[in-house]
């Protein structure tokens, strides 16, 4: 271990081998820290956070404070983070509450940016990008491969489901579907994300389906584009995640004002 004289390293955490903390940086009792993860120059990691492998923490970072919610007693919650995240200089991730599991979740290989706010109680997948200034309230719901722009705003217990795309300062106050791109405040469907599809490996005739799927959603007759839906999600697992992803959205799922595809 890299550990710098001016850090505070509290006796409980436990840290990996390779570990390398810098200057003026703050790891509280009961923090874990994987092999091969690099913690900046005045970073704080606090409460019971469980960081994972060959993680880059940037300076004045601050992960697993306390939730900012004003219904938390101080009840005994955490922060999970995997493996490969990039964390830049000042995001700040909250542990979770007892209104929902306890915990906020982040998984593997995420490039989130500075100043990004990730609020208690979110569960981000995996190979996600989240902009500069991007603001998760609490509870909120983020897929695999999704990209939200800069200063983008996700409204509590919301969705983003995977391989979406809002775009710069939008404001998610509903659910944005798979595949699908919002943008504006308050955010609007405007097609298929289809480059960031191509960029994922998609082949022609899947992504020549989804945007059948979204012509069907935002502009066929009632009911009819449902049952377009139902009937192609048999066929393709990629409909069939867009389906089941619509039917169990709580908040329901953000509009379209013009059709784009």
């Amino acid at each position: 271990m890299d550990i710098h004289p001016t850090a505070v390293v509290e006796a409980g955490a436990r840290l990996g081998a390779d570990v390398r903390i810098g200057p003026y940086a703050v790891v509280e009792a009961g923090v874990t820290v994987g092999d091969g993860t690099e913690i900046g120059a005045h970073a704080v990691v606090s409460g019971r956070t469980a960081i994972g492998r060959g993680n880059r923490i940037f300076p004045f970072a601050a992960l697993g404070g306390i939730p900012q919610d004003k219904k938390y007693a101080g009840e005994d919650s955490e922060l999970v983070i995997g493996d490969g995240n990039t964390v830049r200089e000042f995001v700040t991730i909250n542990c979770g509450t007892e209104q929902d599991r306890n915990r906020t979740e982040v998984g593997d290989r995420n490039w989130i940016m500075a100043y990004v706010h990730i609020a208690h109680d979110c569960r981000v997948g995996s190979d996600t990008v989240f902009a500069n200034g991007a603001t998760l309230a609490g509870h909120v719901t983020v897929g695999d491969r999704a990209v939200l722009g800069g200063f983008t705003l996700v409204h509590q217990f919301c969705r983003v489901g995977t391989h979406a795309f809002s775009g710069m300062g939008a404001g998610l106050n509903r659910d944005l579907p798979p595949y699908f791109m919002a943008v504006g405040n308050p955010a609007r469907l405007r097609g298929l994300n289809r480059e960031g599809l191509r960029r994922a490996g998609l082949d022609a005739a899947t992504l020549e389906a989804l945007g059948s799927a979204y012509r069907w959603l935002v502009r066929g007759r009632p009911g009819r584009g449902r049952r377009e839906l139902e009937r192609a999600a048999a066929a393709r697992p990629e409909l069939a995640r867009l389906r089941d992803f619509i039917d169990s959205s709580q908040r329901g799922v953000l509009h379209a004002d013009a059709v784009e595809d």
